[in-house]
C-alpha cells in the first residue's frame, strides 16, 4: 500500500469516526486512550483510526458495511484533551456501543480495545488510560467470589487491616521446610502467609506436598493461637484442568484462601476459578505477575487502573496493588485512586487520582488492596493511613529477615500495626508521629524494638516512573 493510499484511508476514518457532537449515553463503554501519533498525523485522524481499528472499521470503505448499520455498531472519538505538561501526545476518548462486546467477557472487551490497534502504523505510541465500564456490563460479570464483608466473617477480623507474609527465599525450600516457615510466621501473630507469584510445582517443591505441608502448619498455628488463619496456596498452573486439581485439593484439606496470577494465567482462567471459588466458599487472592511490562511505560500499555477494574469484573478478593512506601513502582495519588476503584461502591470521576470517569460497580463487592514488596515495622504507620482498614499489609522480608526469626518477625509487624491503629483511633496522625508510636509501642516489645533497629535505615527512595499526568509532570 502506496504512503498516499495510507493517509487517503487515515482521512477515511477521520469523516466515519470522529463526532465531536456526539453525547455519550449511560449504556457506552468509555475508553480514554493517551495517543502519541507519528509526525504530521493530525489528532482528530489519528482518534477516528483508534476509533475505527478498535471497533468497526478498517483501513478503506468495504462494501459489506452497506449490510450492516455502522451508525449503530461503530465506535466514536468524542473528545480530545491536552495532555497536561507533554505536547508529544493527547487524551483521545472514545464511545462504544455496549453491543459489541460479550457479557460477562472481559477477554473480549480487551480483545477489542487494546488488540490489533496497538500495532498500527499511524501510532508510535498508545496507552489505554482508562474505561468507563456501564453499569449494564458491570451486573454480567461475577466479580469479587466473596467481598471485603464476606472475608472478614470467613477469616474472623476486624477494625483493623490483616497482616501477611510471603514466604522467602521464593524458590528452593522443601515442602516441609517451607510448612515450618508458614507455621512460625502464623503463630508470631500475622493472618496469613503467602506463596509467592513463582512457586507453582517444580522439582524442589511439589505442589501437593507443599498442600499437605502447609495445612499442617496453618490448623497448628490456629490450635495454638486460638484465631483464625491461612496460606494462599498458588494454584497457577500450566493448564485450567491441572488448576482445578490443585484447587479441589485445598479444599479438601480445609484450606481458606487459594491464590493465581491472573495476568500470565490469563482472564479466562481468573473468571473461571473465581467463579468455582464463589461456589465452593473459598477465598481468592490475586497477583500482578507481569502488571510492569504492560503499564509501567507513561506512553503505551494499559495503566493499572484498567487492569484494577478487570480484575474486579473478572473475580478476585485481594490484588496486590503496590505500596507507595515500599520497593515497587507507585505514586500515592495513583494508588489511592485505583485503591478506591478496588474497594468502593461508586467511583466519581478524579482527574487528581489518574481517575477519568465515574464509575458505578453497583452489587460486586470490593476487594482488598495488598500492600506488599519492600516493607518493613518503619512503614506501618504510612501504610495505616494510606490504606485504611480495608487491605492487607504483606510482609516478605519484612518479616523473615528479623534477626531473631520468623515468629519474631510476626510478632513485630503486629505490634506495630495495633499501636498504629490505636494512635489513629485517637486522633493521632500516624505518619506524622511516627517516631513516638512506634518507640512507645516498641519499649513493651522486644521484638519490635529490634526490627526497628535492623530496618532504620532502609529507605527506597528513588523515583516514581509512572507518575500522572500534570503541568510540572
Amino acid at each position: 500500500m502506496s504512503a498516499k493510499k495510507y493517509d487517503a484511508g487515515v482521512k477515511e476514518y477521520r469523516e466515519t469516526y470522529w463526532d465531536p457532537d456526539y453525547a455519550p449515553n449511560d449504556t457506552d463503554l468509555l475508553a480514554c486512550f493517551k495517543v502519541t501519533p507519528q509526525p504530521g498525523v493530525p489528532r482528530e485522524e489519528v482518534a477516528a483510526a483508534v476509533a475505527a481499528e478498535s471497533s468497526t472499521g478498517t483501513w478503506t470503505t468495504v462494501w459489506t458495511d452497506l449490510l450492516t448499520d455502522l451508525e449503530y455498531y461503530k465506535g466514536r472519538a468524542y473528545r480530545i484533551e491536552d495532555v497536561p505538561g507533554d505536547d508529544t501526545c493527547f487524551y483521545a476518548f472514545v464511545a462504544y456501543p455496549l453491543d459489541l462486546f460479550e457479557e460477562g467477557s472481559v477477554v473480549n472487551v480487551l480483545t477489542s480495545l487494546v488488540g490489533n490497534v496497538f500495532g498500527f502504523k499511524a501510532l508510535r505510541a498508545l496507552r489505554l488510560e482508562d474505561i468507563r465500564f456501564p453499569l449494564h456490563y458491570v451486573m454480567t460479570c461475577g466479580g469479587p467470589p466473596n467481598g471485603m464483608q464476606v472475608e472478614r466473617d470467613i477469616m474472623n477480623k476486624y477494625g483493623r487491616p490483616m497482616l501477611g507474609c510471603t514466604i522467602k527465599p521464593k524458590l528452593g525450600l522443601s515442602a516441609k521446610n517451607y510448612g515450618r516457615a508458614v507455621y512460625e510466621c502464623l503463630r508470631g501473630g500475622l493472618d496469613f502467609t503467602k506463596d509467592d507469584e513463582n512457586v507453582n510445582s517444580q522439582p524442589f517443591m511439589r505442589w501437593k506436598q507443599r498442600f499437605d505441608f502447609v495445612a499442617e502448619a496453618v490448623h497448628r498455628a490456629e490450635a495454638e493461637t486460638g484465631e483464625r488463619k491461612g496460606h494462599y496456596l498458588n494454584v497457577t498452573a500450566p493448564t485450567v484442568e491441572e488448576m482445578y486439581k490443585r484447587a479441589e485439593h485445598a479444599k479438601s484439606l480445609d484450606m481458606r484462601i487459594i491464590m493465581h496470577d491472573f495476568l500470565t494465567a490469563g482472564f479466562t482462567a481468573n473468571t473461571s476459578l473465581a467463579n468455582w471459588c464463589r461456589d465452593n466458599g473459598m477465598l481468592l487472592h490475586i497477583h500482578r505477575a507481569m502488571h510492569a511490562v504492560i503499564d509501567r511505560d507513561r506512553h503505551h500499555g494499559i495503566h493499572f487502573r484498567v487492569l484494577s477494574k478487570c480484575l474486579r469484573l473478572s473475580g478476585g478478593d485481594h490484588l496486590h496493588s503496590g505500596t507507595v512506601v515500599g520497593k515497587l513502582e507507585g505514586d500515592r495519588e495513583a494508588t489511592l485512586g485505583w485503591i478506591d476503584i478496588m474497594r468502593e461502591r461508586f467511583v466519581p470521576e478524579n482527574r487528581a487520582r489518574g481517575i477519568f470517569f465515574d464509575q458505578d460497580w453497583g452489587t460486586l463487592p470490593g476487594l482488598f488492596p495488598v500492600a506488599s514488596g519492600g516493607i518493613h515495622v518503619w512503614h506501618m504507620p504510612a501504610l495505616v493511613s494510606i490504606f485504611g482498614d480495608d487491605a492487607v499489609m504483606q510482609f516478605g522480608g519484612g518479616t523473615l529477615g528479623h534477626p531473631w526469626g520468623n515468629a519474631a518477625g510476626a510478632a513485630a509487624n503486629r505490634v506495630a500495626l495495633e499501636a498504629c491503629v490505636e494512635a489513629r483511633n485517637q486522633g493521632r496522625n500516624p505518619e506524622a508521629e511516627a517516631k513516638d508510636i512506634l518507640g512507645a509501642a516498641a519499649r513493651h516489645s522486644p521484638e519490635l524494638a529490634a526490627a526497628m533497629e535492623t530496618w532504620k535505615e532502609i529507605k527506597f527512595e528513588f523515583d516514581t516512573v509512572d507518575k500522572l499526568d500534570t503541568a510540572t509532570g
